[in-house]
Order: structure tokens, then C-alpha cells, then sequence
């Protein structure tokens, strides 16, 4: 099956979405998804979106802020365009019907970790959610967008001249092969901590993105800096993943404490619970290993009942769920992966090394968060640069689309995967990642990581010669690649920085420089 379109969009998250919207007035858009249209990490996304809206705060602060966070890495271009273009585009999103809470005719702020400002807006606690779905609605409505679920997207598809032309992808429902042509590809693949055995986020976030862009010869940056999210649910899953806390608990007066009743965050900082991610997140972590404990608690007496209800109703009713009434008994909560720092390497304008390809969102890697993103930017990250993609793709012409065939389907070749198999290498990957590339690393145990993952790769290939397919076989290769990608780029960082902690450097070194990988 040959299909064609003006652009091409990979990925149903906000970045994704958000870019379909925008381009859809100005050609056919295409969106592809493996999954359900809102399947995605912007789905889960609890707290917030942060921008200057409040009458005490301004972009120059909240920049201050983010470049705070980001440990010396951050890009001052970016996180300037991040910050002064962010307050109008929520406004636009409060225009498509996002529910956002509100304070009288004014829309409710909170405050996270890292932050000297009211300035997260939010839904109650399921935001993404609610801007997922306000997205969805308007493309959906949208004479010239479509979205096609349950479609793995394979690989770039590149011109003879080296641009990207389209994808080759397979539609799970029907059993087939779709080489899919189209003037802009835009990767907004989402995140890829699902190679971690501990994980807030889906089942989805396997690094597809940033796999085929690697194999289509785009380079990749600051791939160590994994975030991991300090408090998810200890003890119970959804769907596989650990049930994220949001930091927006203690921005409301929550506080973290052993098992014994000890208060320890204040030992750690002098934010105690409003330091950033990377030092919350090192300081369970620990309090863990030097206490052995499985977990901590994350106390919520400080808040009111009433106040529990209204701001955080879906936490509440998760954690009842699971037996645990948290306006009456703290939270048992550990350290699990959440965001990935870097990804595809673009420009100001999302734009790629490959004329034609653009990356917006959690696959992209920006340079606005540095060493450690700050809460809810990730959200307004995706939202300001796929906005620019599009305006960078209404200003200048892409060229027609490609003649010809440009990648036979013959180069795939269906196989019957044997999930029994797959589950177990997946598993010895994620366990290998969690444990070799966590939260405090050492040289030897990265590298002995990287020979573990190699093993892993000659077994699925022993297993399924190349040229095999299965949305199952091409996930667990895209996220070997990835897995090796992280730890390569962590070996070659000899320091200690944001949320990279390396044993042998705890230290930062006094040159602030990115890591990119090229092919």
C-alpha cells in the first residue's frame, strides 16, 4: 500500500498533535500512532504546564528559573523562546475548550520543585490528559487531518538527495505494509524510559523516534540525562508502570519522611522538598541504601482533606484503590525513570540534520532543559517548538513529493514472533538499564552494561536475521539501540552534572559541554 501527504506526523502526543492543528489549514496532514490517539506521555501527565501568567511573574524569572535547573547546559536561545513564547500558546489552548482550574476568572497556578513562582496551570491533577483530549477534538475536526491508529511506523524513508520523504510503516490491523510519502516528516514520538525496569511512563515509550532517526544518520544529544521522577507509588502498577506522584504534592506542603518519621530533605538541601528533581530523586535514593529501605513516604498532613479532594481527585482515587486513603496515612513512594533530557538533535525550529525532518517533543533534544529539566516545562517545551516546526514549515516551500518507490516492502518480511522470548530479552534489558544506567552510576557497571545489551542484540539476532518483522521484534531492536545510546553517552560524560552522577567524577567539571553522538 502507497500512501501519500504535505505532512506526515509520527506520534499522537502534545508536540504531535499540536503541529497537526497548526499545519492543518495549510495542507493534507497524516498522523500516525501505535497505539490509541491518546496513548501518550502527555496523557499521563500529572502536574501542570508552566509559563509566566501570573501578575507577580514574568518570562526573564521564569528563565532564571529553568536555567537554575539545568545546571549550565541549558540553551539561553531556547529557553528565551520557550519562556516569552509560552503564556500565548496556553491562552491558545485555553481557547480549544482545555479545562483548565481556575481561581475566579483567573486560571489556578501551583508551584513545583525548582520553581520561585505561582506559574503551573493545570487540570485538577490529569492536565494532559485534558489537553490531550482538547487537542484530539480539534483535530479530529479538522477537514484536513487524519489520524491512523495501530500503525508502527518502521523506518525514515530518505530521497536519493538525502531528505527525508516518508516513512515505511505496517498497520497492525490490517497486516499490512504502507510505504507512506509526504513533503515533512515530523517525529514526535514521545519518551523512551519504557527500557527502564521501573518506569512512569506507557508501555509505548520505547524510543522509536529516536532508534530511526540514529539509523536515518541524525545525530543524538545529552542522551545520559534520564530523569527519574522521585515519587511513584511503591509497591502496585497500572498497566505496567508505577503511578506517578506529582511533584505538585509537595509544591502544596507535602513532605518526605522515612519509615521511623524522620524528616530527611532538609539534610539534603536547603529546598528540602522543593529542590530540584535530581536532587530529591539522589536523596531517596540514598536514604534507601543506607537504610535499606524499600521505600519513603511522601506525607500529605499538611494539606487539608478538602484540599486533597479538589487538587489531586485522581491520585486520591488511585491510591484508594490500592487501600491507601492519603488524607488519613503518607504515601509510600520510590524513584522510578520519567523523562529523557536529550533525543534527537535539532534546531531552534525543530529542524533536524536531514533537510525534511523535523523533532518536537520528548524525542527531541532541544538544549532548553540542560542537565535537569525543571517541572512541568516538559509540557510547554513541546507545545513552543512544535509550534515553531510549523511556522518554520509555512515559511519556506518544502518541495513535491517523491516519484517512484522509494523503499521495496520486500526489505521486511512478516515473522511470527514468540512473545515468551521477546519478554524475556525486553526484561534482561530493562533490568540491565536500571541497574547499570540508574541513578548513581559507575564506569565499570556502564560498561558492563554495554556488553550485556550487545549480548542481548546477537541473541534477537540469532533469534530474527535481519529483515524479520514484527512490531514486537523492531520494538525491542529500536530499544536496544537506545539503551546503548544512553550508555554511551554516559560513559563519555567525566563529571558529575544535573541528573548524571557518575562515582568516579561526582564532581562537575568547569566546561559545561552537550554530548552528541553522530553516526
Amino acid at each position: 500500500m502507497r500512501l501519500e501527504t504535505d505532512y506526515l506526523v509520527v506520534g499522537s502526543g502534545m508536540a504531535g498533535l499540536w503541529f497537526a492543528h497548526r499545519m492543518s489549514a495549510h495542507g493534507k496532514v497524516l498522523i500516525l500512532t501505535k497505539k490509541d490517539d491518546s496513548e501518550s506521555n502527555t496523557n499521563s501527565a500529572q502536574g501542570g504546564i508552566a509559563a509566566a501568567l501570573g501578575p507577580d511573574d514574568s518570562p526573564e524569572i521564569h528563565a532564571e528559573d529553568t536555567i537554575r535547573a539545568g545546571y549550565g547546559l541549558c540553551d539561553p536561545r531556547a529557553v528565551k523562546a520557550m519562556v516569552e513564547e509560552g503564556p500565548g500558546l496556553v491562552r491558545e489552548l485555553e481557547e480549544l475548550d482545555v479545562d483548565f482550574s481556575t481561581e475566579g476568572e483567573h486560571l489556578q497556578l501551583t508551584i513545583e520543585g525548582g520553581h520561585t513562582r505561582r506559574r503551573v496551570a493545570h487540570a485538577a491533577d490529569t492536565t494532559g490528559q485534558a489537553i490531550e483530549w482538547g487537542l484530539i477534538r480539534a483535530v479530529r475536526s479538522a477537514p484536513n487531518a487524519t489520524i491512523y491508529e495501530h500503525h508502527y511506523v518502521i523506518d525514515l524513508l530518505k530521497d536519493e538527495h538525502g531528505r527525508c520523504c516518508g516513512v515505511l510503516s505496517f498497520d497492525q490491523e490490517r497486516g499490512e505494509f504502507a510505504e507512506i510519502h509526504a513533503r515533512v516528516v515530523m517525529l514526535a514520538t514521545g519518551g523512551l524510559c519504557s527500557v527502564y525496569e521501573h518506569t512512569t511512563n506507557p508501555p509505548i515509550a520505547t524510543g522509536d523516534g529516536v532508534a530511526m532517526a540514529w539509523r536515518a544518520g541524525v545525530a543524538v544529544a545529552d542522551l545520559e540525562f534520564i530523569q527519574f521522577h522521585p515519587t511513584s507509588l511503591f509497591g502496585y502498577k497500572i498497566d505496567g508502570r508505577a503511578f506517578l506522584i506529582t511533584e505538585a504534592v509537595r509544591g502544596e506542603g507535602g513532605f518526605l519522611r522515612t519509615p521511623d518519621g524522620e524528616r530527611f530533605m532538609p539534610r539534603y538541601h536547603p529546598d528540602a522538598e522543593m529542590a530540584t528533581r535530581s536532587v530529591v530523586a539522589r536523596a531517596i535514593y540514598n536514604e534507601l541504601k543506607t537504610k535499606r529501605l524499600d521505600y519513603v513516604l511522601l506525607d500529605l498532613s499538611p494539606i487539608s482533606p478538602e484540599r486533597i479532594g479538589k487538587r489531586f481527585p485522581m491520585i486520591a482515587e488511585t491510591c484508594a484503590r490500592f487501600g491507601l486513603d492519603i488524607t488519613q496515612k503518607p504515601i509510600p513512594v520510590v524513584p522510578a525513570a520519567h523523562y529523557s533530557i536529550g533525543g534527537v538533535k535539532t534546531d531552534l525550529w525543530s529542524r533536524t540534520s536531514v533537510p525534511g525532518l523535523y523533532a518536537a517533543g520528548e524525542c527531541a533534544h532541544t538544549a532548553v532543559h540542560g542537565a535537569n529539566r525543571l517541572a512541568s516545562n516538559s509540557l510547554l517545551e513541546a507545545l513552543v517548538f512544535a509550534d515553531r516546526a510549523a511556522r518554520a514549515c509555512r515559511e519556506n516551500q518544502a518541495p513535491p513529493l517523491p516519484s517512484g518507490k522509494i523503499n521495496p516492502f520486500e526489505r521486511q518480511l512478516k515473522s511470527i514472533e514468540d512473545p515468551s522470548l521477546l519478554n524475556s530479552l525486553s526484561s534482561s534489558l530493562k533490568q540491565t538499564m536500571w541497574r547499570f544506567a540508574g541513578i548513581v552510576r559507575s564506569t565499570s557497571e556502564m560498561e558492563q552494561g554495554r556488553a550485556i545489551l550487545a549480548e542481548l542484540s546477537r541473541e534477537l539476532q540469532a533469534l530474527y536475521p535481519a529483515g524479520a518483522f514484527s512490531p514486537g521484534i523492531k520494538q525491542l531492536r529500536n530499544m536496544l539501540v537506545v539503551g546503548d545510546l544512553i550508555l554511551q553517552s554516559a560513559l563519555s560524560r567525566k563529571e558529575s552534572r544535573g541528573l548524571h552522577y557518575v562515582e568516579e567524577y561526582p564532581d562537575p567539571s568547569d566546561e559545561a559541554r552537550h554530548t552528541v553522538l553522530t553516526p
